[in-house]
């Protein structure tokens, strides 16, 4: 049975150079069903199969709200490497996962099991990325639904170039470094969802 990317590729089908025509999502049915997009561009995403070979381009503007009407090949994918992966080290993933959320307190003995969180919720950064380079600091303990309420916001961020304002929990200040604006210098840091330690942190020098 084909796998949902050698559907897509059959359905695009891209050149030489990597690049194909626009495919309709309205095309996802029948032999093509299993690309119905249910939980987005699962697919398609950033580190699946497709997009570590291809750059993969959608198009929202053909109907209105924030559906993807239609997706794309363009061109061959040359930014992955090797060494750039979503993957956790062990020794990493076994320290983190002894820890309690950093939000909700939970440990690995309730309902909700410790998940091993990247702090930059982008995951772009080539060192983090790298196994052989990432470090304990780049990591944090969340409970399954604080993490999942992060993954959100960090979706709605890498969207708009917004960061997530902490008065919406309360806080005093919104971010302790820089502004609501995402900036390629400054990153996550100073989001509250970034690292809520270093945030209590910080607020509680600045208010001592």
């Amino acid at each position: 049975m084909p796998t949902q990317q050698e559907l897509f590729l059959e359905l695009a089908q891209p050149n030489e150079n990597g690049i194909s025509r626009w495919v309709n999502t309205s095309e996802f049915v029948g032999r093509y069903s299993t690309l119905e997009l249910l939980n987005g561009l699962s697919w398609g995403r950033k580190f699946s199969t497709l997009a570590k070979k291809y750059n993969v381009e959608t198009d929202k503007s053909v109907t209105t709200g924030n559906k993807i009407d239609r997706i794309r090949l363009n061109g061959f994918n040359t930014c992955h490497t090797s060494t750039h992966t979503q993957s956790i080290r062990n020794d990493i993933k076994q320290e983190i996962s002894k820890q309690r959320c950093v939000i909700l307190g939970t440990n690995r003995s309730c309902d909700h099991k410790t998940e091993v969180d990247h702090k930059d919720g982008r995951k772009d950064d080539p060192r983090v990325m790298n196994t052989k380079t990432q470090t304990l600091e780049d990591f944090q303990p969340l409970s399954k639904p604080a993490n999942d309420a992060k993954r959100q916001f960090c979706k709605e961020c890498k969207e708009s170039n917004l960061r997530y304002d902490a008065k919406l929990l309360g806080y005093p200040v919104s971010f302790t470094k820089g502004d609501i604006n995402y900036t390629p210098e400054l990153k996550c840091i100073g989001c509250f969802w970034y690292d809520p330690i270093a945030f209590r942190q910080a607020l509680k020098l600045k208010y001592s």
